[in-house]
């Protein structure tokens, strides 16, 4: 069997699941509103699961409605709220750990950091692997990678990845970028690594087919309602954002190897 050509698999990205007020509101998502998000989609029909194990679904020729549900970070209220909440609703996962700040803060967040609380320790993330769920890498230090020189490029992806594989005994599969920002240099040192698949932002649908080192993330936030995801789910989104923010990229990434050379980081 062939996956259909009109079959599409909507990724969805989390990241902390709490409440967190201030401009960076939407990178939480409180537990019952995650409840509210996987019972609706389990309702429309969808079959909710991690995104390595979508994608091999699909090439195996699966025509189910597959949603691919994962976290970003590794907060480490992803094991005391997300985990149950996935639990009820039968649901598998992929969670993408920051390495190098597990068991402290998402520093990259600045002074909002700490109302996300900590992230993971690794006998957490052990734990949390234990139960069923995916972990990907999602670099060490969370820099941009697009940015970085060759050599830190390779370090970020190669290190983070071996870590993770010799701490929690299992192969680490799927890479998700560091704010999404990627290119073909850094795609094929995802590759070279040993990752067979990456996740970016991109704010629709990912088609079969599609790069598989790309795959395209939808951002549920804490203002949509479970009907609202059916229907966010359903449609792919818009196709002019992430279109648009293509076309921006690699102006502002001239503009973010600047930064980066006096000291800054711009995301």
């Amino acid at each position: 069997m062939t996956v259909a050509a009109w079959q599409t698999l909507p990724a969805l990205m989390y990241h902390s699941v709490s409440a967190v007020a201030g401009p960076l509101h939407d990178l939480a998502v409180p537990p019952a509103r995650l409840a509210e998000h996987l019972t609706a989609l389990g309702a429309a029909g969808y079959r909710l699961v991690g995104l390595t194990e979508a994608l091999d679904l699909l090439d195996q020729g699966c025509t189910d409605k597959l949603v691919a549900v994962t976290f970003d970070d590794g907060y480490r209220d992803f094991s005391t709220q997300a985990l149950p909440v996935l639990d009820r609703a039968g649901a598998r996962a992929t969670l993408y750990a920051s390495v190098g700040h597990l068991g402290g803060h998402a520093d990259w967040l600045g002074r909002w950091a700490p109302a996300f609380g900590t992230l993971l320790s690794w006998a957490e993330l052990s734990e949390v692997a234990a139960a069923g769920v995916e972990i990907g890498s999602h670099s060490l230090i969370h820099h941009p990678l697009d940015v970085l020189p060759a050599a830190q490029l390779h370090a970020e992806i190669r290190r983070s990845k071996d870590e993770l594989e010799q701490r929690l005994g299992r192969a680490v599969r799927g890479f998700a970028y560091p704010h999404g920002y990627n290119g073909a240099r850094v795609r094929d040192a995802v590759r070279a690594a040993g990752h067979d698949n990456a996740t970016e932002v991109g704010r629709r649908l990912h088609t079969p087919g599609e790069r598989r080192f790309a795959v395209p993330r939808l951002q549920p936030t804490p203002e949509l309602t479970g009907a609202d995801l059916v229907a966010l789910v359903a449609g792919g989104g818009s196709a002019l954002v992430p279109r648009l923010k293509q076309l921006a990229q690699p102006g502002w990434r001239v503009v973010r190897r600047a930064a980066r050379a006096t000291g800054r980081n711009l995301t």
